[in-house]
């Protein structure tokens, strides 16, 4: 007799339908757990049942919140009219923190390094007269006093991420910390320098997604918007993104702070110049004042469209928690 020949298609039928055939039910649960182990080096930045959202009080608003606070400015501090011109424009468009670079890490050392501590007084002035609050970055042990009596927040740089006596000191410091993601560094990289701030002491933590370093060369960095959604489901950090940095390219600016907004990020930092192809640093990925009225514009619906999320997930879960309730007392 011959032996009976079966179709793959015939034979992966009678798989899907036999009852010894068993799919994963819970897969998203155990993806959670094994993220939750591949960071566990990291505990105090995951979220857990005592901390699901650090929200990190700057002035008179919040970071973490629910608000998406927009970071704008150069990427150098310059002269007092480029700086101001920026500040009120930025302010009036809708930003919350003036960014700014007094003291400036640049590859060439060549290239123009920042004016230090005038900056640092420019930046200081600039909040005296707009309201705007400062974030700018701190490169050095010594400079942390100096930067932390002028700026809201400190800035930790990409190239400083691993510098654990910068990241040490700058914790003491009790100012909120903005920690940017290293050029080729992991998720959990990353998260072990937050672990060493939060170890320290101070709670107040904002990560900033800038793109990584990949074989990609059309645009300066790979923005890795993945890590967004999934330090949103990990993680009770804020964070922020830098589309300036991720793109190298003004032109594409905009769309990346979307694309962040629709990822979960509490917020954006971008490079915005009076005239960004005369600036001293950066200039090509720097926006001028039209293209950040039209980034800000362009970010409205996408932040409505969340704003609704968020209320229908309120409302189901407060509905979820009524008919609970109204189960325990029919039962009682």
């Amino acid at each position: 007799m011959k032996p009976i020949s079966l179709s793959t298609l015939w034979w992966r039928r009678l798989l899907a339908n036999s009852s010894s055939l068993k799919f994963p039910r819970n897969g998203a649960r155990k993806v959670r757990e094994d993220w939750l182990e591949r960071f566990a080096d990291s505990p105090d930045a995951l979220k857990s049942a005592c901390c699901r959202q650090t929200v990190v009080p700057v002035l008179d608003f919040e970071i973490g919140g629910g608000e998406f606070v927009t970071m704008a400015g150069p990427c150098s501090v310059e002269t007092e009219p480029q700086l101001m011109a920026t500040a009120y424009h930025v302010r009036q468009a809708g930003a919350r923190i003036l960014r700014g670079g007094a003291f400036k890490p640049r590859s060439s050392p060549y290239a123009f390094q920042g004016l230090g501590l005038e900056g640092l007084k420019m930046l200081a002035y600039a909040r005296r007269e707009t309201g705007l609050a400062i974030v700018t970055e701190v490169m050095a042990v010594a400079d942390v006093p100096v930067v932390a009596e002028y700026a809201d927040i400190l800035q930790i740089g990409s190239r400083s991420m691993e510098n654990i006596a910068l990241l040490e000191e700058a914790a003491l410091s009790g100012r909120p910390l903005l920690l940017k993601r290293g050029l080729m560094a992991t998720i959990a990289d990353w998260l072990r320098s937050a672990q060493v701030i939060l170890s320290y002491g101070n709670p107040n933590v904002i990560l900033c997604e800038r793109g990584i370093r990949t074989f990609e060369s059309a645009t300066r960095n790979t923005f890795d918007v993945s890590a967004i959604a999934l330090l949103k489901q990990i993680s009770h950090l804020p964070i922020i993104a830098d589309p300036s940095h991720a793109a190298g390219v003004r032109n594409l600016v905009s769309a990346l702070a979307c694309v962040a907004a629709v990822a979960g990020a509490d917020g954006a930092i971008v490079e915005v110049h009076p005239d960004p192809d005369k600036a001293w640093s950066d200039g090509d990925q720097s926006l001028d004042f039209d293209g950040f009225d039209e980034m800000m514009a362009a970010l409205n619906p996408y932040l409505a469209l969340r704003a609704t999320a968020s209320r229908e997930k309120k409302c189901s879960v407060f509905q979820h928690e009524a008919e609970k309730f109204q189960l325990m007392g029919a039962a009682q």
